[in-house]
């Protein structure tokens, strides 16, 4: 991590170049800037970035939609100002002679952009403190490695794509072996750029790989994960690979999820609330599964995400809560300082700054209400009747998302119509696509 007068420093002496302002996009993207070093000391340390607010509103494609009242043509697509949180610069070690901190956007007016992602968990953050409450939270993240780059990819269609392994390499040192050059690469450059790693293994599936990050206070997690996600990319593409992030890039291997691991501290985060006090526990708890399908839209935003949830393939299909039960949505796991919840539903393409606050507000929800919690489910939670189901799709997601009245009360009603909006507009665009699957299915024997 660095200090302003460190990066000063740095730059005086020629080894700070590059200063990259970034800020976190609706789907967790980084987007920004890249300054020069003296450009960034001499006028934006202790200023702002200009940017323009449909990056608040675009697709996957950077396409500016229509229909949001943040950022418009009816608007002119103003700007916004990204104010760099100086807590978060640091070296990023992979890019020569770069640093990067990350901004807070506000408006031209200085007031905070209420749909952005790092303010949306800010204000969930902030309910905790009221309660005397510190939310600490960890990502687990599984990717897929390939013996491709990301233009050899592309050209071949994201089909018959080659991964780096041949087999499920779930705890395996051999073939983990074979991948170390580019996970030990990403694991060291972590390190270097102020975000520790527990450790790295194979994953169950083909080439798929996971790496987890070591727990922190939620806006350092979520901070730490979008710069680890977009590093991974970064250095995977010098050493000439492609991985990806999608929840399910294969019909026929397991999905990549992020699981969030969660707990709660008193407001100086020496002493782990769920293991002090097991009824606010078993309150957070009752909130996560009060609010659990109506948020799943937050741990699972994309079309893609809900073909992840497969009986018998480690992803939920069933919102239940169980001691160290991975059929389970959610999984209680750990003892002491380290009980945590674990919550499964969350992707590996989730925005890690909206799914912490789901299950965060989801969580607080619980507590402030104190709702009581049924108890532990026991068993295989696929096979469960009764109880329960993850969405099976974006439109039933949405479905939930929009027909709760409670996340308009905890979220405000701009971000849930924002989002709810940037929603309904990806499934329209995808109920309009013509996809493989029809045309191998139809274009000769229809």
């Amino acid at each position: 991590m660095l200090t302003p007068e460190k990066l000063k420093a740095l730059v005086r002496k020629g080894q700070i170049d590059t200063v990259l302002c970034v800020f976190p996009d609706m789907a967790g993207r980084l987007m920004g800037k890249r300054m020069t070093g003296r450009f960034f000391i001499d006028e934006v340390l202790a200023n702002a970035m200009h940017a323009c607010a449909y990056l608040l509103t675009v697709d996957m494609e950077m396409e500016p939609l229509p229909g949001f009242a943040t950022a418009s043509w009816a608007s002119g697509y103003q700007d916004m100002k990204a104010i760099p949180d100086l807590s978060t610069l640091r070296l990023i070690p992979w890019l020569e002679k770069t640093a990067l901190v990350l901004c807070d956007l506000v408006t031209e007016e200085g007031k905070p952009v209420e749909v952005s992602p790092r303010q949306i968990l800010k204000r969930q953050i902030a309910r905790a403190t009221k309660l005397g409450l510190r939310a600490k939270m960890a990502s687990e993240l599984e990717f897929y490695v390939y013996q491709e780059t990301f233009q050899s990819a592309e050209q071949k269609g994201y089909h018959h794509l080659e991964p780096v392994s041949a087999y499920l390499e779930d705890y395996h040192i051999l073939q983990t072996t074979k991948e170390e050059p580019l996970i030990r690469a990403i694991r060291n450059g972590m390190e270097g750029a102020g975000i520790p790693i527990e450790n790295s293994k194979g994953e169950w599936g083909r080439g798929q790989a996971e790496i987890n990050l070591r727990y922190a206070d939620v806006l350092d997690m979520a901070d730490r994960h979008v710069i680890y996600k977009n590093g991974v990319k970064e250095i995977a593409f010098q050493q000439g690979h492609a991985v990806t992030f999608m929840a399910k890039p294969h019909v026929d291997q397991a999905g990549s999820s992020f699981h969030l691991h969660s707990s709660l501290w008193n407001r100086g985060g020496t002493q782990n609330q769920f293991s002090e006090k097991p009824g606010l526990f078993r309150h957070y708890i009752a909130g996560q599964l009060a609010l659990g399908r109506a948020l799943t839209y937050f741990y699972a935003p994309t079309i893609n995400s809900y073909k992840r949830y497969q009986s018998g393939s480690f992803a939920p299909t069933r919102l239940v809560c169980g001691m160290d039960n991975r059929t389970c949505g959610l999984r209680v796991v750990g003892e002491g300082k380290g009980l945590r919840l674990e919550n499964r539903m969350p992707g590996a393409d989730g925005n890690p700054y909206l799914a912490f606050a789901a299950t965060l507000a989801a969580g607080l929800y619980g507590i402030e209400n104190k709702l009581s919690f049924a108890g532990y489910y026991e068993g295989n939670a696929y096979e469960a009747k009764a109880v329960p189901q993850v969405p099976k799709t974006l439109r039933d997601a949405l479905d939930a998302f929009t027909t709760e009245p409670l996340l308009k009360k905890i979220f405000g009603p701009e971000v849930i119509d924002h989002y709810a909006h940037a929603g309904s507009l990806e499934q329209s665009a995808y109920d309009q696509a013509v996809t493989c699957w029809e045309s191998k299915r139809y274009f000769e024997r229809i």
